[in-house]
């Protein structure tokens, strides 16, 4: 998961940095839920990053890799 390579930030860490439950976190780094263009842009933004880098298509399109 993209916490792990920045200083293994928790999942409630990340969440309260961006304004969201853990449990968002948790469901986007499993691949249940998609963010909103919002929300990806403030996790890029708190990790320093471009969405692209954090988020992908995979090689199947329906899934979000991250």
């Amino acid at each position: 998961m993209f916490r792990f390579k920045h200083g293994e930030i928790t999942q409630q860490d990340l969440a309260n940095a961006v304004g969201v439950t853990r449990l968002t976190i948790h469901s986007i780094e499993t691949g249940k839920f998609a963010p909103s263009t919002l929300l990806a842009l403030k996790i890029a933004k708190y990790f320093g990053m471009k969405v692209e880098d954090i988020f992908y298509l995979s090689d199947n399109d329906d899934e979000i890799g991250g």
